[in-house]
């Protein structure tokens, strides 16, 4: 084929298809609209439609379902709850459950608490567990491949197993013997008890058990846990970021040390801003978790009263006990719980409307390579 017959190809195509469309718009509308219509092709497409129509609506059903039926019995008063033929639209619209809710579970300040409780470890857990993971995924040193392997261990082992552990180590915190001194037991130095009287400790200071710094009960665990890189799903936060600063080019670090930049600087000019959106679904993960967390609030706290958390505020407010008739009372208190688990998750909704773009971004960028 020479290059003239090259050059007409694509003219000949083109003049092809312009007569062809020519030719069917001369036709009359009825044998277009045979032909369009009632073609085998038209009929496959529109089997298919149907059929992704019938299984898309079928999975907005099962997934949306609980949750309108939640909605729904939020709304009722609690003479709907006898009324047989009350399904999910209610007959007397009432907000007393919320109002209880807010009121006197003290909804504001169980949200103000975790509020604050999940900015903070959610903004250390997303720098700490990027700076281990920028040091994973960039630098070769002896047992880089056992820290990550520990990494992934961590996500393997079921925290129910460190329960008892972990309460006990903040229970009576003392990781360098600080509690000792400061109860008089002195330090111990090559054999020798150095700074024994007690006498040399202010009064105000003694305010610990002989056993260690009692921590429980406070926010502590939770801070202690997350600088340390060891907050519940840390393990998972440091594998994404680890895979995606494995997609970073090595050249963009190779000009940063050539221009005079050292580690910690290349580390906060140039990493950083190039994983926004990775950390930002990081941040949203530990967010999400903290603020529904169950599992470290049942262990730190023995005193229920100060863990004014709201996956705490789950219950039955005393206004509405015993309103409506013991036949429908579980359906009722069930409702009553069902709408504490709206209030909690709301601000979740709220959030992850405003980010999903970022969550997005964060999730397709976190498998750019692979081992």
């Amino acid at each position: 084929m020479n290059a003239q017959q090259i050059d007409n190809k694509p003219k000949v195509q083109k003049e092809s298809k312009n007569k062809i469309r020519v030719e069917f718009e001369r036709t009359p509308l009825k044998e277009r609209l045979k032909a369009k219509f009632l073609s085998l092709f038209f009929l496959k497409k529109v089997v298919w439609y149907i059929f992704r129509l019938v299984l898309l609506i079928g999975i907005a059903y099962v997934v949306l379902f609980p949750f309108f039926s939640e909605v729904a019995g939020s709304i009722m008063a609690p003479q709907d709850f006898k009324d047989v033929e009350v399904r999910l639209i209610p007959k007397n619209f009432s907000l007393d459950i919320y109002k209880a809710i807010w009121t006197e579970l003290e909804y504001v300040k169980a949200f103000t608490n975790t509020l604050i409780l999940a900015l903070v470890t959610a903004l250390i857990q997303t720098f700490i567990c990027s700076f281990v993971a920028y040091g994973l995924a960039k630098f070769k040193f002896k047992g880089n491949k056992l820290v990550f392997f520990a990494v992934i261990f961590s996500l393997v082992v079921p925290h129910q197993t460190l329960q008892l552990s972990l309460f006990m180590e903040f229970r009576y915190f003392d990781i360098l013997g600080i509690a000792k001194l400061l109860n008089g037991g002195g330090i111990e130095l090559f054999g020798r008890t150095f700074l024994q009287s007690i006498d040399v400790i202010p009064d105000s200071w003694k305010l610990f058990t002989p056993g260690g710094i009692t921590l429980t009960n406070t926010y502590w665990p939770w801070i202690i846990l997350s600088l340390s890189g060891l907050a519940f799903k840390n393990g998972l936060y440091i594998f994404l970021l680890r895979q995606f600063f494995k997609g970073v080019p090595d050249e963009l670090e190779e000009s940063a040390y050539m221009d005079g930049s050292g580690i910690i600087k290349t580390f906060f000019s140039i990493i950083l801003p190039l994983s926004v959106p990775m950390m930002i679904t990081v941040f949203l993960f530990a967010f999400s978790w903290q603020w529904t967390d169950t599992f470290y609030t049942d262990t730190f706290f023995t005193i229920q009263d100060k863990a004014k958390l709201l996956p705490k505020i789950v219950g039955i407010p005393d206004s509405l006990s015993g309103v409506v008739d013991p036949a429908y009372q579980n359906l009722y208190y069930a409702a009553i719980r069902n709408t504490c688990g709206i209030m909690i998750i709301a601000p979740l909704v709220v959030l992850y409307l405003f980010c999903q773009r970022f969550l997005v971004q964060g999730i397709e960028r976190s498998g750019l390579t692979a081992d």
